[in-house]
């Protein structure tokens, strides 16, 4: 046992309790504190080698001391390290930590881990496995980069021992933060509980066998990267309570052939759908103000494109190399068009160029070598870069533009290089708004939830949760078997319906005494009562005929009351969308959200 004093202190004086002292104990060097008695993982002189194995708590001349922490580069270039193993009581692991352990196999990392610094496991090439205990716990670490998630080398998570292919989040998580599942290709779904409000930067980026994911009607932010480079993602179904698709956040997605993007959604990041070379169609909803640069970039299989109605800005390259793209119209809230916007777009025939437009950039259409026609319905000439058009062969082209502008058009370059020029009369039509899908309605029948809408042929997105699942400290635990349901449709050329919601519940229906001798079992039953609530409109189902029913808020104001009704029973309350509401049948209460 060596140590080795970071302090000078007099030697006929008793060791101090605030001093720092760094011992090897067992192999392994710790910086020990032991006014704290903690002590920390530092470098070996010589390097570790071998397996190492790091203990919840080292003793020292009488001091027992938790070990919590891997300080910066404590196994740096520790070219010898087959495999590590951490203790329980470790909370953080230090920036560069296990930088360049290129022969490092496995590491088994325990359920008290908070932290993982930068660069912690940068080019440990040899990583294959990361062992862990707890999946929540290994949710709630923060990873200061994406070279900090052992995952990108190791590609598959294993928990007690079997390898976790299909992840299911835990219950109770709000957020899956930065680079949880980062370079996890080993995983292939991915379930996300309803209590997940926000996916963070690169949380499943590089899961290249990632093939469906389930997005819950929770989430309202996809952060930068989530998804970026999953291969094997062909479709992804966005739920509209997503108001952010974040920078990259879909990049590289090859293998991505159909996406919805709904009308939630306010802004789109650029790179978003970068490379995404699968992709044949997109609709940008009437929501979307902006498309940021290099936002569909590189979508070559993309074949139509519609832009929302609102959007006034195209960002740079935002569709650079989508060629298969035969025609694009861009509406009349546009003003801008980015740099080399439609670059290289080279199955391009049609351009429709909307009234509001002022602004086109360099190259915006260069390269664009099958294009036909051009209509420009903007009164006043767009100030336009003379290279706009390069390598278009514009002077077999026709430009249509409004007649009382055509004089204008034809002195102003690029404009005049036009081979011929057509006046227009009117302005250019706007598309037509889409009908929305019709909200969806629940039942409860013989065991099944079924979902109808009044549109017809739609798809059902639907997610139910069990809201008792969950964790307890009491002794005693009640359980009322509650399901919280959501559901809304979607269909090809309409905007997405509103989301309906609603509660699954049982409760004891009043149990059979009549005719039945004294001492006769009496027969009770377990009803299921399905809550739906849209504004502040309850409706009640399968409360049987004649029970009194009441609704409070959580502070026991009541806010309504009927008697059930043979089939279905309607309560009007001024509860606000996102208040909780307390629905009395009988003597059970019941929780039920607003929407």
């Amino acid at each position: 046992m060596k140590k080795y004093f970071t302090l000078i202190l007099v030697t006929l004086l008793p060791m101090l309790a605030y001093a720092q002292e760094t011992v090897e104990i067992d192999g392994i060097w710790y910086i020990l504190i032991p006014k704290g008695k903690v002590a920390e993982v530092t470098k070996n002189p010589n390097g570790y080698k071998g397996a190492v194995n790091i203990p919840e708590s080292v003793t020292y001349d009488g001091v027992t001391c938790s070990v919590t922490s891997i300080r910066s580069s404590a196994f740096y270039k520790c070219g010898g390290l087959s495999s590590v193993t951490i203790g329980n009581s470790v909370t953080n692991i230090g920036d560069s930590a296990f930088f360049k352990c290129s022969d490092m196999t496995s590491i088994s990392i325990g359920n008290s881990v908070k932290r993982i610094g930068g660069k912690a496991f940068t080019d440990c090439s040899g990583l294959t496995s990361v062992h862990i205990t707890d999946l929540a716990a290994w949710c709630n670490i923060v990873f200061d980069s994406d070279s900090a998630n052992p995952l990108l080398y190791a590609h598959h998570l294993y928990q007690n021992g079997q390898e976790i292919k299909d992840f299911v989040i835990p219950e109770g998580m709000k957020y899956i933060k930065n680079f949880a599942f980062n370079g996890c290709s080993g995983l292939t779904s991915v379930t996300i509980p309803n209590s997940v409000t926000s996916i963070w930067v690169g949380a499943f980026e590089y899961c290249s066998g990632l093939t469906s994911v389930t997005i819950p009607n929770s989430v309202t932010l996809i952060g930068s990267s989530a998804f970026a480079r999953c291969s094997g993602l062909t479709s992804i179904d966005i739920p509209n309570s997503v108001t952010s698709i974040g920078i990259a956040a879909f990049r590289f997605c090859s293998g991505l052939t159909s996406v919805t993007i709904p009308n939630s959604v306010t802004s789109i990041g650029g790179l978003a759908f970068d490379g995404c070379s699968c992709l044949t169609s997109i609709t940008i909803p009437n929501s979307v103000t902006s498309i940021d640069d290099w936002a569909f970039k590189g979508c070559s299989g993309l074949t139509s494109i519609t832009i929302g109605n609102i959007v006034t800005s195209i960002g740079r390259e935002a569709f650079y190399g989508c060629t298969s793209l035969t025609s694009v119209t861009i509406p009349n809230s546009v003003t801008s068009i980015g740099e080399s916007a439609f670059y290289e777009c080279s199955s391009l025939t049609s351009i429709t160029i909307g009234s509001g437009v002022n602004s086109i950039s360099r190259k915006a259409f260069s390269d664009c070598p099958e294009l036909t026609d051009v209509w420009c319905f903007a009164e006043q000439v767009p100030s336009t870069e003379s290279n706009a058009f390069n390598g278009s062969y514009i002077e077999y082209a026709t430009l249509h533009v409004p007649e009382a502008s055509i004089e204008q058009y034809k002195v102003t370059n690029p404009w005049s290089l036009f081979g011929t020029k057509v006046a227009i009369n009117g302005d250019m039509p706007e598309p037509p708004k889409p009908d929305k899908c019709a909200t969806p309605t629940i039942s409860y029948t013989d065991g099944k939830l079924t979902f109808d809408c009044d549109t017809e042929d739609v798809v059902f997105h639907s997610t139910i949760s069990d809201a008792d699942i969950t964790s307890y400290l009491t002794r005693e635990i009640e359980l009322g078997v509650t399901y919280t349901i959501s559901v809304y449709a979607t269909k090809e050329g309409y905007d997405n319906s509103e989301t309906a919601t609603a509660t699954l519940c049982w409760i004891d229906a009043e149990p059979r005494t009549e005719g039945l001798q004294e001492d006769a079992v009496t027969e009770v039953k377990s009803l299921p009562i399905l809550i739906q609530s849209q504004g502040g409109t309850l409706t009640i189902q399968g409360v049987a005929e004649g029970t009194p029913i009441a609704v409070y808020d959580t502070s026991g104001k009541q806010y309504g009351s009927a008697i059930a009704e043979k089939d279905c029973t309607t309560i009007q309350t001024s509860l606000l969308p996102g208040t909780v509401a307390v629905v009395k049948i009988g003597e059970k209460a019941i929780k039920v959200a607003i929407k």
